[in-house]
């Protein structure tokens, strides 16, 4: 088999379909839904009430989901390999086949062990802190281009114009990707991540325009290969065996869009905290060495993952009876505001000493590219701190949060106060 046989597009395999059930959200222990706007908009409040009254939620949509609001819950289904499983992560009207595991449709984040630890380890060496820190100083640099780009401007979308494009050039760079594909990066975000709700047909034909991307993006690497994770993935051997082309596109489908617009959102959250807290925004400005303690609580309180299992048997499960696939929403944020694990858990506390959060998930799906997160994110806040020391929200109506399972702001007008440039 030639390398070109080896990545020609492979045919998406048979699951089932759920019917889709829309309309605003009547009850959220019994009805929940994390597209419903009033989700996006403050989902905090409508976690702690449950954590308090329902800390497993239940909804019948999406073919039968349940949400579990309680650190301690989260964690134990995080770690639990042997009744959940990971070959879906997305909640949506669509389960792949149980075939598909162990592998996934996205590894490692999809896959279940033994396939798993082989499958992570691969992707280890280029996550490193050394790896990373390489990565730093041309991540600076760009920020400040896209300072640069906003001089003028009074009123700018600290979103749209300045977080959403770290994350695109940094990834875009690892996998060797054009950059100037940014804008369909975004759109493929859109259409994983918030699209959970189309109709089956609609749905899978948008998917088939991001995998139709990455395959081409992998044969022109089989072409011409160079230094980068791409060609890294298309070389790399697990158990004595090159990987498949699913196994290859999966894991590059999971970088570009997971490593997109969880950064984008950790990236924006964070500002729109500092825009609408000029307290917390001028003690930072006046001691910038405290950011980095800063940064972990604005991961904490605004964490912006939330994954999913699917369930392997019926069960009973701490006192609510799951049956096999029925999804469970996975939800880090919840478990970051829970007051059992974190004192003052829904306050943003940026001293905040002790600080273990769940924002980079928990069990054997931690977050591969922290370490990458963290450095964009830091940097991201260094350079708009030192160009723009003072910036209030310029319309809190106008900001927009994603729905779905990554929250952050898709619109986020700031005001520059140009007298502190």
């Amino acid at each position: 088999m030639t390398e070109n046989e080896r990545f020609a597009r492979p045919q998406r395999r048979g699951g089932t379909v759920s019917e889709i059930v829309t309309g605003p959200v009547e009850d959220w222990a019994t009805d929940f839904s994390h597209l419903d706007e009033e989700w996006a908009a403050d989902p905090y409040r409508i976690q702690d009430d449950l954590r308090g009254s329902c800390p497993v939620a239940h909804t019948e949509r999406f073919g039968g989901a349940w949400l579990p609001t309680r650190y301690e819950d989260v964690a134990d289904i995080a770690y639990d390999t042997e009744r959940f499983s990971s070959r879906a992560i997305v909640v949506g009207n669509y389960r792949p086949p149980r075939e598909l595991a162990p592998v996934g449709s996205i590894p490692p984040i999809s896959s279940d062990p033994p396939f798993h630890k082989g499958a992570r380890k691969l992707l280890l060496p280029a996550f490193t802190k050394s790896a990373v820190a390489r990565r730093e100083e041309a991540t600076r640099a760009f920020c400040h281009g896209l300072i640069d780009g906003l001089a003028g401007r009074d009123v700018v979308d600290a979103a749209q114009d300045y977080a959403q494009h770290i994350p695109m050039r940094v990834i875009a760079d690892m996998l060797g990707f054009p950059p100037e594909d940014a804008p369909k990066f975004r759109e493929f975000v859109e259409d994983v991540l918030e699209g959970v709700n189309l109709p089956p047909q609609e749905r899978g034909a948008k998917i088939s325009v991001v995998f139709d991307y990455l395959f081409a993006q992998i044969q022109d690497h089989v072409a011409n290969p160079r230094d980068d994770l791409t060609s890294y993935l298309i070389d790399a051997e697990l158990d004595g065996r090159p990987l498949s082309a699913n196994h290859v596109a999966g894991t590059i489908g999971l970088l570009l869009i997971a490593g997109i617009d969880t950064t984008w959102s950790a990236i924006g959250a964070s500002l729109w905290h500092l825009a609408k807290t000029p307290a917390d925004r001028e003690r930072l400005v006046a001691d910038p060495s405290l950011l980095p303690t800063a940064m972990e609580e604005f991961l904490r309180a605004y964490a912006p993952v939330t994954m999913a299992r699917l369930v392997k048997e019926d069960m009973s499960w701490n006192g609510v009876e799951m049956k096999a696939e029925d999804w469970i929403l996975l939800s880090f944020p919840a478990a970051n505001r829970d007051p059992a694990q974190f004192e003052r858990a829904a306050d943003v506390v940026i001293d905040r000493e002790v600080n273990r959060h769940a924002a980079f998930g928990l069990g054997i799906h931690r977050c591969v590219g922290s370490h990458l997160a963290r450095m964009e994110l830091r940097v991201a806040l260094e350079v708009w701190l030192e160009r723009f020391p003072a910036f209030s929200l310029a319309d809190p109506a106008a900001v927009r949060w994603a729905t779905g399972q990554v929250r952050g702001p898709r619109a986020l007008p700031v005001r520059i106060d140009t007298r502190a440039r």
